[in-house]
Formats: structure tokens, C-alpha cells, sequence
């Protein structure tokens, strides 16, 4: 013998029920069964809403339940094609006595629990005689009416079996019925006086496992729209996938905490008779779903991971509870008698406090009570008033067999830790099946994620980008991230999702990851942007293990870094401005990645993909000192003196720099010194060095007049009005058979920048193109320096340099 429970879901439509009926037929080839249904899709809602309109308008009622009514013809209409007239003749009998019931609310005007449990039974009597007699067309079925075999007490909207008797009847029934198939309502049932009395929450569920008790089943089917217990909610977490086997226990716990294919008390009867509870999918009737068993093979230390969404939480705490007993019981006392459910408890071993969680929508009632109760502890100051704490969540990680692998508990919390989530309150019990943690529910989302990601997912780590700038620095990042995007999933096990991308103008997001390939034309269809709507939309999305990206050389960006950072959301950026600001700036930056883990990465800002800052940290952190540094670190001036001679003019050479992608967007940023100077100064700091950008000498090779101009146009005018001045200043090195490089030099504290004549037996002397250069003298390299050399401009290698921090994000 089997159980078969179909939900609402798998009987909402007339397509629906033909999927139902062909797995019944399969289901009965060898097999007697019991068919539990519940009503059509959301029917039992309309149902209790009619009866709710019926109070103020009978109209309206019997509005609604004339749409329900045409529903359910259809269904006959679609399926039912014997005895159709008497099937048709019923079930309007059944809605005219829904009818009457309708008015009869209306003209008393008393709408009890006896009379909401009458209605909304209809649902579930309607579905299970239409089905029955379409399944009669096909298979030898029999109906019957649950509300003769379920018996309970007189709680008429979540009422309590009489086990006993109603064992007894739903054995003595089967034992007379001979046909293959009976087809029984779910959630409805009766008390002794013969009067229609409902299950609660997820009845059907229950009536199912009633029913799978009393007969022994071997096995209770429940099927519904997703394949089985998740290893979380698929909605929430997309790389959710079905738990193959779990514990009667383990069920229960994924249940309470959020699970929504199945009801708690469901595994109740099932469990004390250890009757198997399968999970199926209606509509993917082949996927082998999830097995509820005693003894389940899937070993895995966490099987899966649930939340509850608006929690409250209620405190009680204060001296005078110390060592006093009785604060307990008068709590849950209180709360039990107005039937308020507590839904997690934890209290300190101090006795100074006891936390518990309740369902928001209780919390004023529940403060009101408590407050009363303890009313005259509160007026003497020996506790305080009762603390509500509103829009919570509680998340679990569920599994039988945590007990036996240590460090579970600081895997969780470290990862949630990590990501800026802030726990609440914790609680664990000794069998430790469950770990539960209340948490901002703004933040459930990506905790689920965080802890799915943690612990059942292939150590694939997952990062969220948010890029802002796609000029030509951008838009190769974009493009190399595209390129490599196969690669890391399958090298080094990362996968990189660009969830938000903005310029000056516009920006776009797709919290399950932009499309590289047409990520302009989302742009462009995009809306309006600021630096602060952008920073607001990627706190909403509030994704685990997210990233800024700034490819800009914007000061506005450079200062919401702060803000992102306190969200836990790592920067990289290749804009110089923010490291290069007052020292005060920089040191709270740093202090703020560390205080919040997030990482704060500008590789880029000297040497664009050089690993000259990564170098300089290494050689810090392992104890070396740096006594000076030796640098040329402006790749547009490096190219504009290895390309500027009597034969060529310097206005066509910087604006082939420019046209390269070498200078800034303002090229004079470069020429003015003040890009090297921000560089030095930002190698001087990760030295440990305590310096400001006006302590730098800079000694700029630029006439006042080209310094004083305040756009481009001006600015590449003035290089032609003094080109006299530059072919000078050529001529004088060249006289001399040197090469002009604009040097950066730290040594002794202080820093300066500025032109200089390299002779031929220097190390910078050969530096050709766009190339940088650094020498580190240090402690361990005090005679001969360590040497990085390579491209220091360009946006491929820009963009590199930015990958590679976020590779670095990844790794850590």
C-alpha cells in the first residue's frame, strides 16, 4: 500500500490534473494507493477571502464564488466525460450550500472558526470528487470523504487527531474497499458531533500521513512543483540542488526553520511507524526526488539550509533575574496562554537575559503581555522593559551528523563574518542537528548564499563585480573578463559574475549577471546614474562576496570608497586620487578594509600591471625596510621622451600618447608631474612612511603658461606656442648623450620628481616605449636593488593589473 498526496500546485489546472492522473495510473499498477488532494490552486484563499466579503457585501461574495465555480467546471468540462451530468449535478449542490453559507454570514454577521472551517473545507471536497470521477474514466477508483475517517477535538481551525478512533476507521475502511485507487480530501476532518473541523497549516500534508500511519504504508509519496528537499530554497539560491536522502529529524529541522515542501507534524505519524516520506515533482515525475528515511546513505555533515523571515525578537533582561527563579516560566507562560509560538530561545549563562523569536506580526501583542507580567520587576528597576528588535530573519545549517566533525559552527559564522553580516543571536542544541543564528533579514539572501557556497558547493568561489567606468580601462576589463571567464571556473575554480556596470551617465544591473557580450547595449538601455544611486543600488543587491570596481580618474568615485567598504563590498581601483589624498584618508581606508575584511587593492595605481605594490607589501611584511626607491613611473612621459627629438614636434607627441590610451583623460596630470608624484607618495606610504603630496618636490619641465591652462584644447595650444622651450630642453640631453626620463626618488623621508639626464651606463637609460621601472634598496637589497620592469601604461595592461587584484579578492 501507498500514499499519494498531491498539493495545490499539481492540481491547479485541468493540464495539471492529466499529469496527476497518469502518475496515479503508474503508481497503481502493482500497488494499492491512497490519493490525497488538496483543493485547486489557490481556492481555499478565495474561498475565505468570499466569506470575508460576505461580511460587508453578499454581491461581492457571490462574485467570487461564481469565478470558483466556473473553475471547477471547467475542470469537469476538460475531464470528466461519464457520468458528467450526475459529477456536474454535485458540484453545484456543494456551491449552493456555499451559497447559503455566504448569506448566512451576511445577514448574522458573525463570521466564527466553526464557520471559516466549514467554508474553506469545500476546497478540498470539491477537488477530490472531481478527480475521483475523472479518474474513474481510466482506473478502478473510489471516493470517499475524509470527514468520516479523520476524527479530532473541537479546535475547529487547527484541530488535534483522535488517533485512536481515527485509526480505527481508516482501517476498517480500506479493509472492506476493494478498489485500486481511493481518492480522499486532505486538510478536512470532523469531531465526534459530526462537524467540519480543519488541520492548520499544510493539512493536506498531514491528512496524507494520517492516512500512510493507520495503513502501514510502505511508502508515503508527496508530490509536488519541486524535485524534492533542497539543499536551500532554489528561489534563493540558484545553485540549490535536491538532498538524494535525509533523516526523519533532519526533515522536521529544515522544515521549522522555512522549508516550505513540507509541513512539520507531516512526519509525525510517518515517523513513529518509520514509514519512508518520498518527495516527488509533478511535473518532472522521472527525477528521483528526495528519500525521508530512518537510516539515509547521503552522509554529508550539513544537509541542507533554511530560514524564517520577520522575526522579532523579545529580551527580558535585568540584575534582579540573576539567580532568581521562575522568570522563565512566567515568560512562556504568558506567551503560551495568548498562543504566541516561540521559535527560538537562547539565554545567557549569566541569567541576565533570555531571548526569544517570535513571529513579527506578534511582537506588539507579545511586548504588551510581558510588560504586563512583569510589570512590578520593571517598576522596581530590577529588569528592564521588554526589548523588541522587528524586521529579523533566522537561518540554519541542518544536519544529523554535525555532531561529529568539528569546526562547523566557525565555518558558519566566519563565512557570514566575512561578508558583513551581523549575527544577532545564536542558538545550538546539544544534539546538535541544527545551528541556528538570527540575522538583518535584509541580509537572508546572501547568507543562504554565503553558507550554500561554503559548504555544498564545489569550493567554486563566486564573485559579484560592480564596475564603474567602461572607458578605454573598463572596456578591456570587461572584455578580459570575458575571455577568462571558462578558464577560472575551471582552473581555479572561480567563477566572476559582473552584476552592475555604470559611466557618467547611465548604469545597469541584473543581479544574475550581465551578459559581456552585449553589456553595451544593456548600458545604453539603462537609467539615470549617479556615484550615489549606483552605491545605493549595490547595497540593495546586497550579494555575498561583492566588488567595487573603479576604473575612473574621477575624485567624486574615489570618495564613496569609505561607504563601500563599511559594507563589507572590497574596492579596486586604478584611480590615483583617494591613495594619493591627505594621509589621514589613506590610513582610515586601510584601517576600514581591515575592520570590515574587505579588501582595499590599487596594484594599478603605480605601474598599471606591474606587481610593483604587491612587491613592496611582500618585501614589508616579511620584516625588509625600504632605504630608497629609484623610479620612472609615468609610462606617457617615458613614451613622449623616447619618441621626442629635432625631427618631430612635442604638441604630435603627446597627443600620440594620449591616443594610445597612455595619459590620463587630462594629459597634463601626466606632464605636470603630478601623476608621478602621486605614485611616489603612494609607494612612500605602503613603505610606512607618513607623507603628503605637497611634501614631494616637484620639479615640473612644463613653461607656467602650459601649467596655467584649464582645458585640453588650451593645454595642446600652449605645447605648440613653446615648442621652443621643449626642443631646448632636448638638445641639452642630447648634447650630452643622455636620454631624458622624468625620475621619481624617495630616500631619507622626502620625495621628489622631475626630468633628469640618465647617462648610458644607467639602468633607466635603455627603458623603451610606455616602460616603468622601480628600484627598491632596502635592508636585503642594499647595493643591488630589486628590479620591476615592464609596460606602466596602456588599458590592456591597465585592465590586467585591476584583474589581477580581483584574482587576489578570490584567493584570499
Amino acid at each position: 500500500m501507498k500514499v499519494l498526496k498531491f498539493g495545490g500546485s499539481s492540481v491547479a489546472t485541468s493540464e495539471n490534473i492529466k499529469k496527476v492522473l497518469a502518475i496515479i495510473d503508474r503508481a497503481s499498477k502493482n500497488n494499492k494507493i491512497a490519493v490525497v488532494v488538496s483543493a485547486f490552486g489557490k481556492t481555499t484563499n478565495n474561498l475565505l477571502a468570499g466569506a470575508d466579503e460576505a461580511l460587508k457585501d453578499i454581491n461581492s461574495a457571490k462574485e467570487t464564488l461564481q469565478n470558483l465555480k466556473e473553475l471547477h467546471f471547467n475542470v469537469i468540462d476538460d475531464l470528466v466525460f461519464k457520468n458528467k451530468k450526475d459529477v456536474s449535478k454535485e458540484v453545484s449542490s456543494l456551491f449552493e450550500r456555499l451559497s447559503s453559507i455566504y448569506e448566512g454570514i451576511f445577514l448574522l454577521q458573525e463570521l466564527s472558526d466553526k464557520t471559516i472551517a466549514k467554508v474553506s473545507s469545500f476546497g478540498e471536497r470539491l477537488s477530490s470528487y472531481i478527480i475521483a470521477n475523472a479518474a474513474k474514466q481510466i482506473l478502478d477508483v473510489n471516493h470517499k470523504e475524509s470527514r468520516d475517517l479523520v476524527i479530532t477535538n473541537d479546535d475547529f481551525l487547527n484541530a488535534q487527531v483522535d488517533y485512536k478512533t481515527t485509526n480505527k476507521n481508516i482501517s476498517s475502511f480500506f479493509k472492506e474497499n476493494k478498489h485500486q485507487v481511493t481518492v480522499l480530501g486532505g486538510f478536512i476532518s470532523s469531531n465526534i458531533a459530526k462537524e467540519t473541523t480543519t488541520l492548520g497549516r499544510g493539512g493536506s500534508d498531514f491528512t496524507a500521513s494520517i492516512y500512510a500511519a493507520a495503513l502501514n504504508a510502505d511508502e508515503l509519496q508527496i508530490w509536488t512543483d519541486v524535485s524534492g528537499m533542497f539543499t536551500a530554497n532554489p528561489r534563493v539560491v540558484k545553485q540549490a540542488f535536491p538532498i538524494s536522502e535525509i533523516s526523519y529529524e533532519e526533515a522536521m529541522e529544515l522544515s521549522h526553520f522555512g522549508a516550505k515542501v513540507l509541513y512539520p507534524p507531516t512526519i509525525q505519524p510517518a515517523l513513529r511507524k518509520e514509514i519512508a516520506i518520498r518527495i516527488k515533482n509533478t511535473f518532472d515525475p522521472e527525477s528521483a526526488g528526495t528519500l525521508i528515511c530512518k537510516n539515509p546513505e547521503n552522509e554529508n555533515e550539513v544537509k541542507g539550509i533554511s530560514h524564517i523571515e520577520d522575526i522579532s525578537l523579545i529580551t527580558l533582561e535585568g540584575a534582579g533575574m540573576i539567580g532568581i527563579p521562575g522568570f522563565s516560566k512566567r515568560l512562556f507562560e504568558t506567551l503560551s496562554v495568548a498562543k504566541i509560538n516561540v521559535i527560538f530561545i537562547t539565554q545567557a549563562s549569566s541569567e541576565h537575559s533570555i531571548c526569544v523569536g517570535i513571529y513579527e506580526n506578534d511582537a506588539i501583542r507579545a511586548k504588551d503581555l510581558l510588560d504586563d507580567t512583569f510589570g512590578v520587576e520593571i517598576d522596581k528597576r530590577k529588569i528592564k522593559p521588554i526589548i523588541v528588535e522587528k524586521e529579523l530573519a533566522i537561518i540554519a545549517i541542518v544536519g544529523e551528523s554535525m555532531k561529529n566533525y568539528q569546526g562547523l559552527s566557525g565555518q558558519m559564522f566566519s563565512a557570514l563574518g566575512r561578508n558583513n553580516v551581523n549575527i544577532r543571536a545564536i542558538a545550538q542544541g546539544s544534539s546538535e542537528k541544527n545551528v541556528s543564528a538570527v540575522i538583518n533579514k535584509y541580509d537572508a539572501k546572501k547568507a543562504l548564499n554565503i553558507l550554500h557556497e561554503q559548504f555544498f558547493e564545489e569550493k567554486i568561489k563566486q564573485l559579484n563585480l560592480f564596475v564603474t567606468g567602461v572607458g578605454n580601462v573598463g572596456e578591456q576589463f570587461l572584455a578580459q573578463l570575458q575571455q577568462q571567464k571558462e578558464f577560472l571556473k575551471e582552473n581555479i575554480k572561480l567563477n566572476i559574475r559582473v552584476i552592475g556596470i555604470a559611466n557618467s551617465r547611465k548604469m545597469t544591473f541584473n543581479n544574475d549577471g550581465i551578459d559581456l557580450n552585449n553589456w553595451k547595449e544593456a548600458l545604453e538601455n539603462g537609467e539615470s546614474a549617479t556615484i550615489n544611486s549606483f552605491h545605493q543600488k549595490v547595497k540593495e543587491a546586497n550579494h555575498r562576496n561583492s566588488v567595487f570596481i573603479d576604473n575612473t580618474a574621477n575624485q567624486e568615485v574615489s570618495e564613496v570608497y569609505e561607504k563601500y567598504l563599511r559594507e563589507s563590498i572590497s574596492v579596486v581601483t586604478c584611480n590615483k586620487i583617494a591613495c594619493a589624498s591627505n594621509y589621514n584618508n589613506y590610513k582610515t581606508l586601510k584601517q576600514i578594509s581591515r575592520k570590515y575584511n574587505a579588501s582595499f587593492l590599487f596594484e594599478t595605481n603605480v605601474g598599471a600591471g606591474l606587481p610593483i605594490i604587491d612587491t613592496l607589501k611582500n618585501l614589508i611584511n616579511s620584516g625588509d625596510r625600504v632605504q630608497k626607491i629609484q623610479a620612472v613611473l609615468s609610462g606617457s612621459l617615458n613614451f613622449v621622451f623616447n619618441n621626442f627629438n629635432e625631427n618631430s614636434t612635442f604638441h604630435d607627441v603627446v597627443a600620440a600618447a594620449q591616443k594610445e590610451g597612455y595619459t590620463e583623460p587630462d594629459p597634463k596630470i601626466d606632464l605636470s608631474g603630478v601623476d608621478v608624484a602621486r605614485k611616489i607618495l603612494i609607494l612612500a606610504r605602503e613603505s610606512g612612511n607618513k607623507l603628503e603630496l605637497e611634501d614631494i618636490s616637484n620639479k615640473s619641465f612644463l613653461t607656467q603658461d602650459s601649467l596655467n591652462t584649464n582645458n585640453n584644447d588650451d593645454f595642446y595650444d600652449s605645447l605648440t606656442k613653446n615648442e621652443g622651450h621643449f626642443q631646448k630642453i632636448f638638445k641639452e640631453a642630447d648634447d650630452k648623450d643622455c636620454r631624458l626620463k622624468y625620475v621619481a626618488e624617495f630616500v631619507d623621508g622626502k620625495a621628489n620628481v622631475g626630468l633628469q639626464h640618465i647617462s648610458s651606463d644607467h639602468p633607466f637609460y635603455n627603458l623603451e616605449g610606455s616602460d616603468n621601472i622601480v628600484l627598491f634598496f632596502t635592508d636585503r637589497y642594499p647595493e643591488n636593488p630589486l628590479i620591476i620592469k615592464g609596460a606602466g601604461a596602456g588599458a590592456d595592461v591597465t585592465a590586467s593589473g585591476i584583474f589581477a587584484d580581483v584574482i587576489r579578492i578570490a584567493n584570499q
